[in-house]
């Protein structure tokens, strides 16, 4: 494995050490190592090919497949001396093997490279953490439907460009998170699907001319197919930066997520309550509870960004096959899975949790005059064109807006000044209650409506 000049397992055309600044420089060790079990995952399927094909006898087989469990303990009781001198966690596992399983550890190898061997473990490790994210993006939407339930007749003022709008349901707000989420969770479900193809065989750029079975390897890792071609095998990373963007459009709804619920719970609207348990206080202002958990949600959404565009100019321009360049994907990659599985995991706990101030979010809804196009729409009912409508009605806002009082709020006299189409049975209309139980149709805001979406979600 080594030389009086070189210790790399690669080293033998070499005819000096790597300067020690390089070798620090050059390693992906300290990070790459968290992929260790889909490493020795890839190599058992490698070495059960080899041995079908004649390359590998029944005993190096028996001593790869003992020294590689062994491997997998050491590393997980703590016990693997893990060196930056060996690169990466391909040699670092290689090398060790070959310390238990002599010879035989040598020659698994064959067949393949570091090229198709790294290819391989970050589909494989990716692909755990996208069911991992895809299970907690669940979790989240399961919260969200017992919330939209116990809050379908909850009344709150919907905005546009922030200002009070129409009447909505806390549940039916709660039920537009829930389809951002569920096309989140059908984005991570492509990417997975696009990404399952195995690069293992490939080798470094050209195949090899081994007679390798890349379908029995294929399936004993789970993929639904080899890679087509060996060139695009190898040096492909697409599948790395589409994770990312499903990523970034990922958090970005938890942004907006964040957004309303830093609103929420301030004084200035007093909608929710958050738990205690996911907010601080300040140093200096005893009376503070600040929603931590949500701002920095809202704040890691720029990070998962800045990834996605990391790996995207990191890919730009790369000619085929592997470039060294390429060890700058998995830092971006983890962090943006680590940091994705982390505000998923705070949500999921957190946003079930929330308390809901139903007298509160009522006042306010009775404030903007957000029945307005209610009475808009009772006047075309009667007969009166909407383009009409619409100026009677902004005309009884002005009157509203002179006198202080809301729609609701004026007797019978005081509309009809506006038209004489406007009967008492106005009121109906005008009350917060009917205004969003007139709303009864798919995707509507009615409680009825909102109970029905929860179940058909459920279902």
């Amino acid at each position: 494995m080594s030389d009086d000049k070189t210790s790399n397992i690669w080293g033998g055309r070499f005819s000096e050490q790597t300067d020690a600044f390089v070798e620090e420089f050059t390693a992906s060790v300290n990070f790459d190592q968290r992929m260790y079990k889909h490493d020795i995952a890839g190599s058992r399927a490698h070495a059960r090919m080899l041995n079908k094909i004649g390359v590998l006898s029944d005993a190096d087989l028996d001593a790869i497949l003992s020294g590689l469990d062994t491997v997998e303990q050491e590393i997980e009781n703590g016990g693997f001396n893990w060196s930056v001198a060996r690169e990466d966690v391909h040699m670092n596992i290689e090398s060790r093997l070959t310390e238990l399983a002599g010879d035989a550890g040598k020659r698994l190898h064959t067949g393949r490279s570091r090229n198709d061997q790294v290819a391989t473990d970050i589909r494989l490790y990716l692909r755990d953490n996208i069911e991992h994210i895809i299970a907690l993006i669940k979790q989240l939407q399961n919260g969200l439907l017992d919330v939209a339930e116990r809050e379908a007749d909850s009344i709150m003022p919907g905005f546009t460009h922030l200002q009070v709008a129409q009447p909505v349901t806390f549940g039916h707000h709660m039920m537009a998170w829930y389809e951002m989420l569920a096309r989140d969770a059908s984005r991570f479900a492509d990417c997975k699907a696009r990404m399952n193809v195995s690069p293992l065989g490939a080798a470094a750029l050209a195949g090899t001319s081994y007679p390798i079975d890349r379908a029995m390897t294929a399936a004993e890792l789970g993929f639904d197919a080899p890679a087509n071609n060996s060139l695009d095998a190898v040096s492909d990373r697409d599948f790395a930066i589409e994770f990312c963007a499903a990523s970034a459009i990922l958090l970005t709804h938890m942004s907006r997520m964040s957004e309303e619920m830093v609103l929420w719970s301030s004084a200035q609207f007093d909608f929710i309550e958050l738990p205690d348990r996911y907010c601080t206080g300040s140093s200096i202002m005893p009376q503070k509870k600040n929603p931590d958990v949500p701002e920095l949600v809202r704040g890691k959404t720029g990070r998962v960004n800045g990834h996605l565009v990391s790996l995207l100019t990191l890919m730009k321009s790369q000619p085929l096959a592997y470039n060294k360049d390429n060890q700058e994907d998995k830092e971006p990659l983890f962090d943006t899975i680590d940091t994705v599985l982390g505000c998923l995991r705070a949500f999921a706990d957190m946003v079930p949790a929330i308390e809901c101030k139903r007298d509160n979010m009522l006042r306010a809804a009775k404030q903007g005059f957000s029945t307005a196009t209610d009475l808009a729409d009772y006047l075309v009912r009667k007969g009166v064109a909407f383009r009409d409508a619409h100026e009677i009605v902004g005309k009884a806002v002005a009157y509203g807006i002179e006198t202080g009082k809301d729609l609701s709020e004026m007797q019978l006299d005081e509309l009809q000044q506006f038209s004489e189409d406007i009967g008492d049975d106005v009121f109906e209309v005008l009350a917060l209650e009917g205004s969003v139980a007139a709303r009864n149709h798919i995707g509507g805001t009615a409680p009825e409506q909102v109970r029905a979406a929860v179940k058909r979600a459920r279902g």
